[in-house]
């Protein structure tokens, strides 16, 4: 190593307030070999390189939290084997001296490896059944048997006729669910009065967030895990290397099934510097996206950690805000969750639809959840958390097909909260409906596994959630599951309600009619606002006239949910995996090539830019 590549490394270790190791490996000024090589020979000790042998006795759990290992014997001659990282570099040649034998060196990549060769087993059914093992009562398994789906089939249908009966006791039932789903509805319509009088406001008095220096920021995880995304490596690499955030602080690692061999292809032809890592998960079952991130849990080393999907572009401002946020919240606040985003408009309806659903979640009922400090389905990207409380809570439910969701309601049982990251995440949408009924269908399996998990004890979750908060959760989880099941024919008979009228009605039957025209009508307006005001925050108002169509869009929502609820009784499990890299068009040039002149000539608003904090 160069004089001037020492100057430079301790110039940028001051400017972010982090030692000179780490900014030499992190910014890619040496690599890995070249530096553990030369910290070995300071040493005056073994330097170990290719396939290590470990010996047995301690768990990998400590190992990794030490950066070292327990050699085999015969393999060195020092006993122990290691890998220090940042400052803990000058503490082990400060303590060399004192040391009778130093230990012998490795790469932290060649440490992880063997860990994982030797402990792969432990590692694996670890991210499987920790949660099992520590938390059974907010473990998805076991999950509901068919007879179970059965049995709660048969009680909303008797429901539900029983109150349609022509009696008194008919009425009440009739009340008590026409006034259950008006109060579901509730959440979504005040979520878009709250969202059309925020963008009012802002217009006339936006406001702005300084945002942490360099050495004020700590360091942040960024996990990613892939599964056969070869084709978006690129575009994802790009997105990450243009976050603004000092390299020195990053700690980024792509998680890879063992036999994905085309994308660990990808990531060896980048030549990546030390702050990206590939982490090849051991194998195991169930082959799902949360597995991954239990087993890449434990090295984490940032203070924060985010979540991305293989196809995300990341608006560059994103770690910084979220940071910042982090550092004035209070410490309930365990999550934040960025605004996702569909930018493929150009691909066909479908995606435009979808595009108007995720402005509704994502700009409109997330921040108005957020600031009502409500229990919050997480979107599974883009969300950020504090480690420490990610580890308290045992990480993901590796058996739950929307293990976001499910952390979301751990968490508010916990007694965390969820805030709201005013920064945007572009991703793509399915244009085949074939493909997008697959991806909706686990997350309605999904919603039916949380609300079986945390349903088992409705009492409990009652008391440790309040009034309010357990309301919200029925909307979120099993209301959205039921209300799709049933939508086809509460909209069949909404509309008979408002076009068949009958003469000399009793007042029974007219109060009836009104109630169910009013919920026909409500329901209505809970699918079309949200979706209004989102397009109009995001500048889409080409959109706008598309959101009409919501109804219809939402009939495939119930295709998927009937299809959700059978493949929970046959394939509990089963993790239908998400083709990405499909599209063809781009609105904001963030997927790659922007949308035809054709498609364009509708819409000429420019790409939302960042949003300050405080900001809707």
């Amino acid at each position: 190593m160069s004089l001037e590549t020492l100057g430079r490394a301790a110039t940028i270790a001051r400017r972010c307030g982090t030692d000179a190791a780490t900014a030499l490996l992190n910014e890619g000024l040496v690599s890995e070999e070249v530096f553990y090589r030369a910290l070995a020979r300071r040493l005056e000790t073994s330097f170990l390189q290719g396939t290590l042998r470990l010996a047995e006795g301690v768990s990998h759990a400590r190992c990794f939290a030490a950066d070292a290992a327990p050699l085999a014997c015969g393999e060195a001659p020092e006993r122990i084997v290691a890998a220090p990282r940042g400052i803990a570099v000058a503490g082990l040649i400060a303590a060399s001296a004192r040391l009778a034998r130093p230990p012998a060196i490795t790469t932290p990549t060649a440490l992880r490896q063997a860990l994982f060769a030797r402990h792969g087993a432990a590692i694996a059914e670890d991210a499987s059944e920790a949660l099992r093992r520590r938390r059974p009562e907010w473990s998805c398994r076991p999950g509901p048997q068919a007879i179970d789906l059965a049995l709660v089939g048969i009680g909303l249908a008797l429901v539900i006729l029983l109150s349609r009966l022509p009696t008194m006791s008919g009425f009440l039932l009739f009340a008590f669910v026409q006034g259950l789903m008006l109060a579901l509805l509730t959440f979504r319509l005040a979520a878009a009065a709250m969202g059309a009088t925020e963008m009012m406001r802002r217009e006339v008095s936006p406001t702005r967030s300084v945002l942490l220096t360099d050495e004020a920021l700590p360091t942040y995880t960024i996990l990613v895990a892939l599964y056969r995304e070869a084709k978006v490596v690129p575009r994802l690499l790009g997105a990450l290397r243009r976050l603004d955030y000092p390299a020195a602080k990053l700690d980024i690692k792509f998680l890879l099934e063992a036999d994905d061999r085309e994308t660990a292809a990808a990531f060896q032809a980048a030549s990546l510097p030390a702050r990206f890592e590939i982490v090849t998960v051991p194998k195991g079952m169930p082959r799902t996206k949360p597995r991954a991130l239990n087993a890449a849990l434990p090295l984490a080393r940032g203070e924060h950690l985010v979540v991305y999907d293989a196809e995300d572009v990341i608006s560059p401002e994103q770690l910084r805000l979220a940071a910042t946020m982090f550092a004035s919240a209070p410490v309930s606040t365990a999550c934040l969750q960025g605004r996702l985003v569909i930018d493929n408009h150009g691909d066909g309806l479908l995606p435009r639809l979808f595009a108007i659903e995720y402005a509704a979640l994502f700009d409109v009922i997330g921040p108005a959840l957020s600031a009502w400090r409500m229990p919050t389905p997480l979107g599974g990207t883009s969300t950020h958390f504090r480690t420490r409380v990610l580890r308290e809570l045992h990480g993901w439910d590796a058996w739950n097909v929307t293990e976001d969701a499910d952390l979301g309601l751990r968490m508010a049982r916990a007694g965390y909260h969820v805030g709201d990251l005013p920064s945007s995440t572009f991703e793509e949408a399915l244009a085949d409906p074939r493909k997008w009924l697959r991806q909706r269908t686990r997350w309605m399996k999904g919603f039916l596994q949380t609300t079986f998990t945390h349903g088992r004890r409705p009492l409990d979750l009652y008391r440790r959630l309040g009034a309010a908060e357990s309301l919200c959760v029925l909307a979120l989880l099993p209301g959205t599951v039921v209300s799709a099941l049933f939508y086809p024919f509460m909209l069949l008979g909404g509309l008979a309600e408002l076009v068949y009228a009958v003469e000399d009605e009793d007042s029974l039957t007219v109060v009836k009619r009104a109630a169910s025209t009013t919920v026909f009508l409500g329901g209505l307006a809970a699918m079309w606002l949200p979706g209004l005001v989102g397009c109009l925050r995001r500048g889409w108002f080409d959109l706008v006239p598309l959101v009409l169509l919501l109804p219809a869009y939402f009939l495939l929502g119930s295709l998927a949910a009937w299809l959700a609820v059978f493949e929970l009784a046959r394939h509990p499990h089963r993790w239908n995996k998400t083709e990405h890299g499909l599209a063809r068009t781009s609105r904001t040039g963030a997927l790659g090539r922007r949308q035809t002149r054709a498609v364009r000539s509708a819409s000429t608003v420019r790409p939302p830019s960042p949003l300050p904090v405080g900001s809707g």
